[in-house]
């Protein structure tokens, strides 16, 4: 159990072990994920990972980008004790995919990628585009929770232990 540095909450914790876990889980199965339904649906971590570490003024933020990157340097980063705080990450489902930034301690999301509406259709019904868009944003949001579910699962179970044993072995691993 992670105790909060000084000023720092229990959700950005939550969120740090959260998006590095996602990281992990979506480099090791990326189309291992199910929606609340049971449906499939992939993960992964785009371009651009945040990590942190450290406390107050010691805190050290490494920034990674790049595209079609690996990642090592922060994987790297990981591997040194730092967590992801923020990442850009794709989902994809059946035909749809979103492409999002999550940032750890508020679990805000920023810059939310949908689908291309089908604009067509608008003419008829002046709604029709603006329904269309909340309905995607649903749809990516309950992506979302059901992989917060999941964590929180693993995260609450005694197989944590197990699963950060596992991560461990992953941040070291060198391609």
């Amino acid at each position: 159990m992670n105790i909060p540095y000084p000023g720092e909450s229990t959700d950005a914790i939550l969120g740090q072990e959260f998006l590095t876990w996602l990281w992990y889980q979506s480099d090791t199965a990326p189309g291992a994920f199910t929606d609340s339904q049971g449906a499939p649906f992939s993960v992964s971590m785009e371009q651009r990972i945040v990590v942190q570490g450290g406390e107050g003024e010691a805190r050290e933020t490494a920034s990674v980008s790049g595209s079609l990157s690996p990642l090592r340097e922060a994987r790297f980063g990981l591997g040194t004790g730092k967590k992801v705080s923020r990442a850009l990450i794709r989902l994809e489902k059946d035909e749809l995919a979103f492409q999002l930034s999550l940032k750890a301690e508020d679990f805000s999301l920023n810059s939310l990628k949908t689908p291309k509406l089908d604009k067509s259709d608008s003419d008829e019904e002046p709604d029709a585009l603006l329904l269309e868009k909340f309905y995607l944003m649903e749809v990516c949001t309950g992506l979302l929770d059901a992989l917060y579910a999941r964590f929180l699962h693993v995260r609450l179970s005694a197989d944590w232990p197990k699963e950060v044993a596992d991560m461990r072995q992953w941040m070291t691993r060198t391609e």
